[in-house]
């Protein structure tokens, strides 16, 4: 094959190589996460309500028995966040538009105080390690979570990414599925604005 021939076809072995290894989630993830950046992908945050409806709660006074594993292995039972704003996102590290959304969840994790909005990162790879692995690589600190069983309502979705946002009591205040840009002035003030008290 002369020079003129091996040219024509490097595009199509460079594509080759990221689509069919593991560069393929890094590569399409970077190139979403810029395609936010600029806006020319508009992937806006959910819209939270001021106050989230009424729902039934469980025996613990929560609506939600949600039993998950941390990064250590302990059991913490989403109960425990009552109080809190929680942001609950279903993510995995072979997904592409999950790991192009996590630098923006990144920097709002550190934007709010962790007293009145809590981090739920909830990791649906099949092998933990590799999520372990991409938050180490990344240096992410937001909190990682691993189902212990199938997902209840309202956190199973047949697509990741996934956000649900828990209103203090417990209550859905709001549901995006499919990647968003969650680091805005805008959506930090309705995080803040949910957590307030109520007079």
């Amino acid at each position: 094959m002369n020079r003129k021939n091996l040219l024509q076809w490097l595009p199509f072995a460079l594509l080759a190589v990221v689509m069919f290894t593991d560069l393929r989630t890094p590569v399409l993830g970077t190139l979403q996460r810029g395609l936010l950046a600029t806006g020319l992908w508009q992937a806006d945050a959910p819209k939270l309500p001021e106050k989230a409806p009424v729902v039934a709660t469980s025996s613990t006074g929560y609506p939600h028995n949600l039993t998950l594993l941390d990064q250590q292995g302990r059991e913490v039972s989403l109960s425990a966040l009552k109080g809190k704003v929680v942001f609950v996102n279903l993510w995995a590290s072979w997904c592409p538009p999950c790991v192009a959304e996590m630098p923006g969840i990144h920097a709002l994790y550190k934007k709010l105080d962790p007293k009145k909005v809590a981090f739920v990162m909830i990791s649906l790879d099949q092998n933990p390690a590799k999520a372990q692995n991409l938050i180490k690589r990344k240096g992410y600190t937001f909190p990682v979570y691993f189902p212990t069983a199938n997902l209840p309502a309202p956190f199973d979705s047949n697509s990741i990414p996934s956000t649900v946002i828990l209103g203090p009591d417990g209550q859905v205040a709001a549901r995006h599925d499919g990647m968003a840009d969650y680091d805005t002035p805008e959506f930090k003030a309705a995080l803040e604005k949910l957590a307030a008290p109520r007079s």
